[in-house]
């Protein structure tokens, strides 16, 4: 499927890796080429809102960390190598549905048995990687004296905790997109996992966590705040280690920080006296690492959609801190690079306007025009953050980005 969807210019590929978690919707979905698109406009939420009321049909697409710029008074200066527009949406000339039991194809100028033919049909080669050098955007020492900083502003009461993320990049790299999808999902197959391609911009993602789903009037939102390394010699120390995680005071006081913040922003949109916390700091295994989630809920009236939705809740709590509007404006005086689609979102709409959109992490991006590859890993700091082993957990969440781009 991924193969036959990407001879089109624009696809949108969403793959469930066969996880059986809670609120589980489609094993894999996919969107490719384009009957009709939106980008964005001066008013952005008026556009989008008309756009999404008068597209009967799929849509797939993403909305950059940078549509915050539309929410709020804010700014993004930062250098972008990658260049994803801030947000774009497309209803797809063809859509497939693959279930345990089947595929649905759904097409309009297409024949679909035509379509099962040529995906059938194809042939599955793997090519061997050439090795990429990274390098950190931030340098070591650099990362330690910024996390002091961002420490003393917590101290003077600017903010309770913030996500400070990191890039490492290079240029001049020519690979096979397709390829570091299939070995991203390999090493860490996760479930909101995506290949994503507008034209000569690539995102490959093995994110495990999701930003909001709409199904009829419920919605939930479930951020990750809380990661724990993978024992995988001694099954017993694995499970000490998920423990240790639970009681460690520091990702706990992170993850209730962020669900008070999800909170605030789902009643601003919610049903009054609906928003729960449906799941509170529940730790997840993932083949990489552990992480603790939360799960919030709420019911929306009628006449809310997706736009005020966003207006509501984006940027993702767990990928800013709190406040919100305060972290946002650090985030980009103590960043190096425009975080673009990374720690944004990628997901879909379905033809009852219902929808799923992840967290845009643990990803590689490529603008294959200027060669420039990309990732970027962050974490959540707070006033009992460890400069040392802020950095480490960083190297940790790479660690599989790596393993896809400089294989040992």
């Amino acid at each position: 499927m991924l193969n036959w969807a990407n001879r089109f210019n624009i696809c949108c590929f969403l793959d469930n890796q066969h996880y059986d978690l809670p609120h589980h919707s489609v094993e894999c979905l996919v969107g490719a080429g384009v009957l009709n698109k939106f980008e964005p406009v001066v008013e952005f939420f008026t556009g989008l809102s008309s756009f999404i009321a008068n597209s009967n049909d799929w849509i797939f697409g993403h909305f950059n960390y940078d549509c915050k710029n539309n929410i709020e008074e804010l700014t993004s200066a930062n250098p972008d190598h990658i260049g994803f527009p801030n947000a774009f949406l497309f209803v797809p000339e063809v859509v497939l549905q693959l279930s345990a039991s089947s595929l649905l194809i759904g097409t309009i100028n297409e024949d679909a048995a035509v379509i099962y033919k040529e995906i059938v049909e194809q042939i599955e080669v793997d090519t061997a990687l050439p090795p990429v050098l990274l390098k950190s955007r931030i340098h070591y020492n650099d990362y330690i004296s910024i996390i002091h900083q961002l420490k003393e502003h917590i101290k003077r009461g600017d903010c309770y905790e913030i996500n400070f993320c990191q890039e490492f990049y290079n240029e001049k790299v020519d690979v096979d997109f397709v390829q570091v999808y299939k070995n991203l999902r390999k090493v860490s197959p996760n479930p909101f996992s995506a290949y994503y391609k507008i034209g000569e911009k690539h995102l490959a993602c093995a994110s495990p966590e999701r930003y909001i789903k709409k199904t009829g009037s419920r919605i939930i939102s479930q951020p990750i705040k809380g990661t724990a390394a993978r024992n995988f010699s001694d099954p017993k120390l694995d499970e000490l280690n998920k423990e240790m995680l639970r009681q460690t005071q520091k990702e706990v006081s992170e993850n209730v920080m962020i669900v008070d913040l999800v909170r605030n922003d789902l009643s601003k949109v919610c049903e009054e006296g609906s928003v729960k916390v449906e799941e509170l700091m529940k730790v997840y295994t993932f083949p990489n690492v552990h992480q603790m989630i939360s799960t919030i809920a709420g019911t929306l009236p009628e006449n809310i959609g997706l736009a005020e939705v966003l207006k509501a809740t984006f940027p993702m709590g767990s990928m800013t801190g709190a406040p919100k509007i305060r972290v946002m404006q650090l985030i980009e005086e103590f960043e190096k690079t425009k975080r673009g689609i990374y720690s944004g979102a990628v997901g879909y709409i379905n033809p009852a306007k219902d929808f799923d959109f992840n967290v845009v992490i643990r990803s590689i991006m490529y603008n294959q025009q200027n060669q420039y590859i990309s990732y970027q890993v962050g974490g959540g700091i707070t006033i009992e953050s460890d400069p040392q082993k802020e950095y480490e957990e960083c190297q940790l969440k790479a660690d599989a980005i790596l393993q896809v781009l400089s294989p040992k």
